[in-house]
């Protein structure tokens, strides 16, 4: 059965749940598994296309857009829309949670990460995430998460 964690941000930062998946997948990745991070929309993505490649100096995690892969799926895989792009069905171990709701296929993956801050908005999906999950019998963890220091 699927393992959901619930990554609670103690910050409210704009950035800090983007921030935050990025370090996600760059530990997944270490740690051999495959990643598919779902958004809410394209302009979504697409920001956290660009931030993969910039957000820690000298890191570099293999990934690309879902529309854009043509062949062999990279192992971080960024994308969004309703259904789980069929390049990446059977690969993929990790979803990333991005988006303010459960995507449908969330499933197929042994490991959910649901990242949540401290802003209203989120905390409220958050909240109804949670009871989502919990109300079908699914593994749930929470992890408080501080703000990184600067």
């Amino acid at each position: 059965m699927t393992r959901i964690d619930f990554y609670i941000l103690t910050d409210i930062a704009p950035r800090s749940r983007a921030m935050f998946a990025c370090r996600l997948a760059d530990k997944a990745y270490r740690m051999k598994h495959t990643i598919y991070m779902h958004t809410e929309s394209g302009e979504q993505s697409t920001y956290m296309d660009d931030l993969l490649w910039t957000f820690s100096q000298g890191s570099f995690l293999p990934h690309a857009l879902s529309h854009q892969i043509t062949a062999i799926a990279p192992p971080i895989v960024i994308g969004h829309g309703s259904n789980l792009p069929a390049i990446i069905e059977a690969d993929s171990t990790v979803l990333i949670n991005m988006a303010g709701d459960v995507p449908l296929f969330f499933s197929h993956f042994e490991r959910v990460a649901e990242i949540i801050d401290q802003s209203p908005a989120q905390k409220q999906v958050g909240r109804e995430r949670y009871r989502f999950y919990r109300d079908r019998g699914y593994e749930l963890q929470s992890h408080n998460i501080a703000a990184p220091e600067n």
